[in-house]
Protein backbone atom coordinates (compact mmCIF):
# COMPACT_ATOMS: atom_id res chain seq x y z
CA UNK A 1 0.00 0.00 0.00
CA UNK A 2 1.29 3.41 -0.94
CA UNK A 3 2.07 5.72 1.64
CA UNK A 4 -1.03 8.22 0.83
CA UNK A 5 -3.66 5.29 1.12
CA UNK A 6 -2.48 4.49 4.18
CA UNK A 7 -2.22 8.06 6.00
CA UNK A 8 -5.75 8.09 4.79
CA UNK A 9 -6.63 4.77 5.66
CA UNK A 10 -5.46 5.43 9.08
CA UNK A 11 -7.41 8.65 9.39
CA UNK A 12 -5.21 11.43 8.36
CA UNK A 13 -5.05 13.90 5.63
CA UNK A 14 -2.22 13.41 3.17
CA UNK A 15 -2.05 17.03 3.39
CA UNK A 16 -1.53 17.51 7.13
CA UNK A 17 0.65 14.22 6.76
CA UNK A 18 3.04 15.62 3.90
CA UNK A 19 2.97 19.07 5.18
CA UNK A 20 1.30 20.33 1.34
CA UNK A 21 -1.02 22.83 0.80
CA UNK A 22 -3.13 20.77 -1.70
CA UNK A 23 -6.81 20.36 -0.70
CA UNK A 24 -8.16 16.67 -0.31
CA UNK A 25 -10.33 17.65 -3.26
CA UNK A 26 -7.34 18.16 -5.28
CA UNK A 27 -5.84 15.54 -4.40
CA UNK A 28 -8.80 13.02 -5.01
CA UNK A 29 -9.22 14.35 -8.01
CA UNK A 30 -6.07 14.23 -9.38
CA UNK A 31 -5.88 10.47 -8.03
CA UNK A 32 -9.68 9.53 -9.80
CA UNK A 33 -8.33 11.52 -13.13
CA UNK A 34 -5.21 9.08 -12.97
CA UNK A 35 -6.74 6.15 -11.71
CA UNK A 36 -4.28 5.97 -8.72
CA UNK A 37 -1.00 5.01 -11.11
CA UNK A 38 2.18 6.72 -10.52
CA UNK A 39 3.22 10.18 -12.07
CA UNK A 40 5.40 8.71 -14.93
CA UNK A 41 3.03 6.35 -15.83
CA UNK A 42 0.32 9.16 -16.22
CA UNK A 43 2.91 10.60 -18.13
CA UNK A 44 3.47 7.91 -20.52
CA UNK A 45 0.02 7.85 -20.96
CA UNK A 46 -0.61 11.02 -21.69
CA UNK A 47 1.99 10.44 -24.44
CA UNK A 48 0.98 7.63 -25.97
CA UNK A 49 -2.37 9.14 -26.06
CA UNK A 50 -1.11 12.57 -28.08
CA UNK A 51 0.83 10.06 -30.53
CA UNK A 52 -2.56 8.47 -31.31
CA UNK A 53 -4.06 11.19 -31.74
CA UNK A 54 -1.17 12.54 -34.21
CA UNK A 55 -1.29 8.79 -36.10
CA UNK A 56 -5.14 8.05 -36.67
CA UNK A 57 -5.62 10.77 -39.15
CA UNK A 58 -2.68 9.22 -40.77
CA UNK A 59 -4.12 5.53 -40.58
CA UNK A 60 -7.53 6.88 -41.89
CA UNK A 61 -6.06 8.42 -44.76
CA UNK A 62 -4.09 6.10 -45.67
CA UNK A 63 -6.99 3.12 -45.73
CA UNK A 64 -9.02 5.51 -47.61
CA UNK A 65 -6.06 5.74 -50.36
CA UNK A 66 -5.66 1.85 -49.96
CA UNK A 67 -9.28 1.17 -50.78
CA UNK A 68 -9.20 3.35 -53.75
CA UNK A 69 -6.57 1.96 -55.17
CA UNK A 70 -8.20 -1.54 -55.21
CA UNK A 71 -10.94 -0.19 -56.40
CA UNK A 72 -9.18 1.16 -59.33
CA UNK A 73 -7.39 -2.24 -60.07
CA UNK A 74 -10.93 -4.08 -59.54
CA UNK A 75 -12.07 -1.55 -62.35
CA UNK A 76 -9.43 -2.07 -64.52
CA UNK A 77 -10.01 -5.90 -64.61
CA UNK A 78 -13.10 -5.46 -65.30
CA UNK A 79 -12.23 -3.50 -68.11
CA UNK A 80 -9.89 -5.75 -69.85
CA UNK A 81 -12.45 -8.78 -69.80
Amino acid sequence: MTRPKRLTAEGSTVAEEAGVEVSEQTYSRGRNQNGGMKADDAKELRRLNEANARLKPVVADLTLDNQMLKEVARDALIDVK
